[in-house]
C-alpha cells in the first residue's frame, strides 16, 4: 500500500476520517476506540493499528479496512460494497443490514452478527466468522451468506437462538452442529458438494488472509442453514 500515516492519538473521529480522505490510501496508528473510521469510504486503502470503535465502515461503499487488532461493535453497519479485514476479534451486531460487501474476521463475533442482512441482484453481502458467534446470529436474515468456521472452538460455534426470523439468504456452520437448537422456519442440513463450491471462493480468500488452509477447511463437514418461507411470520396476521 502507498499512502501516509495518520497517528490517531488525540483526534476525534471526524478529524480523522478528515485525514483519510485527504491522504487516499494510509496507514492508521494509534487507534482507541473512535467511532465511524472508514464510514461511507468508496476506494481508499486503510490498515488501522490498534482497536477501533462501533461503526467501523458503517455505510462503506468500496473501500478496503484492514484492522490488525479488534474492533468493536456494528462493524459494516449498512454497508454496501468494499471489504473489511479484522484479525482479532469484533462486538455485536456486525453487518447490521449489510447489503453488499465483505467481512472477514479470523476471532470471535459477538452477538447479532448479521441481523437484517439483505441482497439484491447482484448485490450478495458476506460474512465469514473465523472463531464462535454469539446469540442470534443471522437474526432476520433476509439475504447475504454467513460462514462460521469455529476454529479452535471448545464447544457450540454459535450461541442461543440463530437464525430467528431468518427468511432469506444462507448460513454455513463448520461441523455437524448437533445440541444446536434452531427456530422451526429453517431448515438445517449437510452441506453438499455444490454447496460447498458455493463458498469455495471466500474460504480461499479467507484462507489466504489468515494463514489457514483452504482445502483443509473445504474438505471439512459444514451444516448450512436455509429457511423454508419468505415469510416466517403469515400465521401471525391470516388465519391458516
Amino acid at each position: 500500500m502507498d499512502g501516509k500515516t495518520i497517528s490517531a492519538k488525540g483526534l476525534d473521529s471526524r478529524a480523522i476520517n478528515d485525514a483519510i480522505r485527504e491522504a487516499g490510501d494510509c496507514l492508521l496508528t494509534d487507534c482507541l476506540g473512535q467511532r465511524f473510521i472508514g464510514a461511507g469510504m468508496n476506494t481508499e486503502d486503510i490498515t488501522i493499528e490498534g482497536i477501533p470503535g462501533n461503526a467501523l465502515g458503517a455505510y462503506c461503499n468500496g473501500a478496503r479496512i484492514t484492522v490488525h487488532g479488534s474492533a468493536q461493535d456494528a462493524v459494516g453497519d449498512t454497508m454496501n460494497d468494499g471489504v473489511i479485514v479484522v484479525h482479532g476479534s469484533i462486538g455485536d451486531a456486525a453487518g447490521y443490514a449489510m447489503r453488499g460487501g465483505k467481512i472477514f474476521v479470523r476471532g470471535n463475533a459477538g452477538y447479532r452478527a448479521g441481523i437484517h442482512m439483505k441482497e439484491y441482484k447482484e448485490k450478495v453481502p458476506l460474512i465469514v466468522i473465523g472463531g464462535c458467534a454469539g446469540c442470534f446470529l443471522g437474526e432476520y436474515q433476509a439475504g447475504g451468506v454467513i460462514v462460521v468456521l469455529g476454529l479452535d472452538a471448545a464447544g457450540p460455534i454459535v450461541g442461543d437462538f440463530p437464525c430467528t426470523g431468518m427468511h432469506g439468504g444462507k448460513m454455513f456452520l463448520r461441523g455437524s452442529c448437533a445440541g444446536i437448537t434452531f427456530p422451526p422456519q429453517v431448515t438445517a442440513r449437510t452441506a453438499t458438494a455444490e454447496d460447498m463450491a458455493s463458498i469455495r471462493v471466500p474460504l480461499e480468500e479467507f484462507a489466504a488472509l489468515f494463514g489457514q488452509n483452504a482445502d483443509e477447511l473445504l474438505a471439512s463437514e459444514f451444516t448450512v442453514v436455509t429457511p423454508d418461507s419468505r415469510n416466517p411470520y403469515q400465521r401471525m396476521y391470516v388465519g391458516n
